[in-house]
C-alpha cells in the first residue's frame, strides 16, 4: 500500500457531522470536497458552515481571513463516484444503516485510489462487517467524531479486525492533524463512547419515565455533581432521539443485556415525531 497523505479530503453526507467534518479538516489545511445526493444539498451544506463560521467570528473565536480560508478550501459536488476518484482521505457520515455503508464502501474500494484512507463515521455498526468483501478491508477504519465537530476534541478510532496497522498510524496522524485527541478501540458493540454514553441517556430516561426527577434536574444532576458539559437528556435532543433509539436496539440486540433495551418514553417520542432539536421538541422545545 502507498504511503498515505492528507491533501484531498472526500467527506460523504453533508448533514451535521459531514458538514463539522468538512469543516475542521479545510481550516487545518486539507482541500474537501463535500459530497451529497445531490448538487443542491451539499451546497446547502456549505452554507450552513458558513453561517456557522459566520458566528464564530461575530463572538471572537475565529477571525474573518480565516473563514474566508476555510470557505474557500470545501468544494461541493453531488458526483461521488469522481470526489471519490481524487481523495487522500475519505469520511462517509451517510445514515446509520449497514446495507446503506456496506455499498458505499464497496464503491469506495473500487473508485479510490490505492493510498486512500476510507473512514466511516458511524457511531456503533461494526467496522469489520462494513468492510467485509469490499476489496479493501485493510484500509478501512472507523473516525467516529463528536458534535459538534469544530469544538470537541476527541475522535474515537475503531479498528476492525482486518485494518491494517498502517491504516491505524495514518488514521491517528490525521486526527491529530485536524488537532483532535484521538482514543484508539477494538471493533466492538457500541466501541468505548457509545456504550457507556447511551447506557448514560437511557437510565436518565428510564428515571424520567418512573418521575424520579424531572429532566433538567436529571441532566443538572449530571452537569453540576459529575462536571459533564451537558446532561444526557439534552445531549440526546441533540444527537436525536431517533439516532439513539437506533443505536440502543443495535446494542441490545448485539449485547443481549436488558440495559440496553430502550425504554417506552423513547420509543413513544420517536413515534410522536419528538426527535429533539431537529425537530423542535425532544426532552425540551426549541
Amino acid at each position: 500500500m502507498s504511503t498515505f497523505r492528507f491533501d484531498q479530503v472526500t467527506v460523504i453526507g453533508a448533514g451535521t457531522m459531514g458538514r463539522g467534518i468538512a469543516q475542521v479538516c479545510a481550516a487545518t489545511g486539507s482541500r474537501v470536497q463535500l459530497v451529497d445526493v445531490d448538487e443542491a444539498r451539499a451546497a446547502a451544506g456549505h452554507d450552513a458552515i458558513a453561517a456557522s463560521l459566520g458566528r464564530a467570528v461575530d463572538k471572537g473565536r475565529v477571525t474573518a481571513e480565516a473563514r474566508d480560508t476555510t470557505l474557500a478550501a470545501i468544494a461541493t459536488t453531488g458526483d461521488m463516484d469522481a470526489a471519490v476518484a481524487s481523495a487522500d482521505v475519505l469520511v462517509e457520515a451517510a445514515l446509520e444503516n449497514m446495507e446503506i455503508k456496506r455499498t458505499l464502501f464497496a464503491g469506495f474500494a473500487k473508485n479510490a485510489p490505492e493510498h486512500c484512507l476510507l473512514g466511516t463515521n458511524t457511531s456503533s455498526l461494526p467496522i469489520t462487517e462494513i468492510a467485509r468483501g469490499c476489496g479493501a478491508a485493510d484500509r478501512v477504519i472507523g473516525l467516529h467524531f463528536f458534535n459538534p465537530v469544530p469544538v470537541m476534541k476527541l475522535v474515537e478510532i475503531v479498528h476492525g479486525k482486518e485494518t491494517s496497522e498502517a491504516a491505524v498510524q495514518a488514521a491517528q496522524e490525521f486526527a491529530q492533524r485536524l488537532g483532535k485527541d484521538p482514543i484508539l478501540v477494538r471493533d466492538s458493540p457500541g466501541f468505548a463512547t457509545s456504550r457507556l454514553g447511551v447506557l448514560l441517556g437511557l437510565e436518565a430516561m428510564r428515571m424520567l419515565q418512573e418521575e424520579v426527577a424531572t429532566a433538567g434536574d436529571i441532566d443538572k444532576a449530571m452537569e453540576l455533581g459529575y462536571r459533564h458539559p451537558m446532561g444526557p437528556l439534552k445531549l440526546t435532543d441533540l444527537v436525536g432521539l431517533d439516532v439513539r433509539l437506533a443505536i440502543a436496539e443495535h446494542l441490545h440486540k448485539e449485547l443481549g443485556t436488558a440495559t440496553f433495551e430502550p425504554p417506552q418514553i423513547l420509543r413513544d417520542m420517536v413515534a410522536a415525531g419528538k426527535l429533539g432539536r431537529k425537530s423542535g421538541e425532544g426532552f425540551y422545545s426549541y
